[in-house]
């Protein structure tokens, strides 16, 4: 088989790498990928993930088997849909579908309907009628822009007036380019992820996960795209996963097909354990990122088979790790989220028990990688215990050359708790 993955990032180079790793794959081609996957034997391809009509004559071209889309922009924007339209295979929500994760009112008006638990809310589009609600609620409050805002539309507000100022810069001021907002209650207790692959009425669970949104240590800081994360998560009571697939992960796929948009891909659901059991904080339609660096790896058979069993309408065989803990920290370029330099110099490529999964790099002249993006590398290890895979990553990155980057020290200190 030759496969093709759409996107660049660490996500698209995991998925990418263990795809490859079948036997059954001759050729893995990431579009556009970047520079560091090249050195784990993954072909780049200079298109767009926006230009469908170049990305279709590729796989046209090259005979791809099936195609992996990994970013939640591309799958708004209809990725799946013009290659089905083009007769060729796909793994990925429809456009329709995707709108779980693109629309969190659409989101919300799903958990609604089908009696799926989340977070007491309401959605806005006047700014006056907004603030009258905030304030009837106070705070601690969280508020979102509806749709896709890269990760920056969402604030948990400590105040009322900075739950206002950012509703604000959302309805009034355009800066994100959304017209509605979605004001929630503040929910208490700890989060973590569940993804399941996802045909239409069939789904198929993967190791629990859990993510570190804040750019530093002790959950300090902005929001990010993620910082690091470790599967599975011991603490997570089994009842409690079990729980949440009967309660939001069975009717969401059911009320999916019932909504005429049945759902083929990832399926991420944020959960967080309240006193009342566990409830939704949010649904992406694609692999998390850095969660697909840690969960990829704990899969022991064939992932490309396992695809085009699922796409095949065949019954796939999964199979997990059922012991150790995979970790994985992100090296981010200083100053991110917010401006960061480009260019910076990186450190020599992981071997043996580390892996490196690269996001925002590219070649310098001297072939050289050098950073080019917010989040520039993860390494990821395997280990008996969360201390123990700790220990491995955080005594290489301290032997590493990591001037001009940053890095969260207390990935995984949760599990410990």
């Amino acid at each position: 088989m030759k496969l093709l993955v759409i996107g660049s990032g660490g996500r698209e180079h995991a998925i990418a790498k263990k795809l490859l790793d079948s036997p059954e794959v001759t050729t893995v081609y990431a579009a556009p990928g970047n520079a560091g996957m090249k050195r784990d034997g993954i072909d780049t391809v200079s298109i767009a993930i926006s230009q469908h009509d170049e990305l279709i004559h590729f796989a046209k071209s090259n005979a791809i088997t099936y195609t992996f889309v990994g970013p939640d922009d591309a799958l708004a924007a209809g990725i799946v849909d013009a290659f089905e339209h083009a007769g060729l295979t796909v793994f990925g929500p429809t456009q329709a579908a995707a709108e779980l994760e693109w629309s969190k009112d659409y989101a919300k008006y799903i958990m609604n309907k089908y009696d799926i638990p989340t977070a007491d809310h309401k959605t806005f589009s006047d700014f006056d009628a907004a603030v009258s609600y905030i304030e009837s609620k106070g705070a601690p409050i969280v508020i979102k822009a509806d749709g896709l805002a890269l990760g920056k539309g969402v604030v948990v507000a400590e105040t009322v007036s900075d739950a206002i100022d950012f509703t604000r810069d959302v309805l009034t001021n355009d800066k994100f380019g959304k017209s509605r907002v979605i004001v929630e209650d503040f929910l208490v207790g700890e989060e973590f992820s569940l993804f399941a692959f996802v045909k239409g009425d069939r789904f198929y669970m993967m190791p629990t996960a859990q993510d570190h949104k804040r750019a530093y240590d002790n959950d300090k800081g902005p929001n990010t795209g993620g910082m690091g994360a470790y599967s599975p998560v011991p603490h997570i009571a089994q009842s409690v996963v079990d729980t949440a697939i009967e309660m939001i992960i069975r009717p969401v796929v059911s009320g999916m097909v019932k909504e005429d948009r049945s759902y083929t891909g990832i399926l991420y659901v944020g959960l967080i354990i309240t006193a009342a059991g566990p409830k939704v904080i949010e649904f992406n339609a694609r692999f998390g990122d850095p969660e697909a660096q840690v969960i990829l790896p704990r899969l022991t058979s064939d992932f490309a088979v396992n695809m085009l069993d699922l796409l095949s309408d065949k019954v796939p065989s999964f199979s997990w790790l059922t012991s150790g803990v995979t970790l994985g920290v992100v090296v981010a370029a200083k100053g991110y989220p917010g401006d960061y330099e480009k260019g910076v110099a990186l450190p020599e490529k992981t071997t043996g028990e580390i892996t490196t999964y690269y996001a925002g790099v590219a070649e310098n002249d001297a072939s050289t990688l050098v950073t080019n993006g917010g989040r520039v590398y993860l390494l990821e290890t395997t280990a008996d215990t969360v201390a123990s895979a700790q220990d491995i990553i955080y005594q290489t990155l301290a032997v590493q050359d990591t001037t001009g980057l940053f890095y969260r020290t207390d990935i995984g200190d949760k599990a410990h708790v």
